[in-house]
């Protein structure tokens, strides 16, 4: 049985954040799997997937990689994906954030058993 995290908003520690939704995960070891989060700051989102932290081997890097621009490009309202860092993309338009979340969480938690014998081998 898959673990479900749910998603929900969170109180934005720093005041240039207009919003933030993330998966609540206690676990540090599931974050570092199932760990996504997006904030809205300046009209632009930025999206953060823990596991590509640790994911730089392939295929799996260039197959999440791939599969997070293609779930984030078809939440409705967003545009201009791209990769801002190794672990971070931004996302313009109007998309909820908490579809962001949603639509990344899906990519990682298909991929969660890869993911995790990836970071115990580490």
């Amino acid at each position: 049985m898959r673990e479900v995290f749910p998603v929900r908003r969170i109180e934005p520690l720093d005041e240039e954040i207009a919003e933030e939704w993330s998966r609540d995960i206690a676990s540090g070891k599931d974050k570092s799997v199932h760990g996504v989060g997006a904030h809205r700051a300046g009209g632009i989102w930025r999206v953060t997937v823990w596991a590509m932290e640790f994911v730089r081997e392939e295929p799996l890097e260039s197959e999440l990689r791939e599969a997070i621009r293609d779930a984030l490009e078809r939440v409705p309202g967003a545009s201009d994906v791209d990769e801002e860092d190794r672990e971070v993309w931004v996302v313009g338009g109007s998309p909820s954030g908490e579809a962001l979340v949603v639509a990344v969480a899906a990519v990682v938690d298909a991929r969660a058993e890869r993911i995790r014998l990836h970071i115990d081998s580490l």
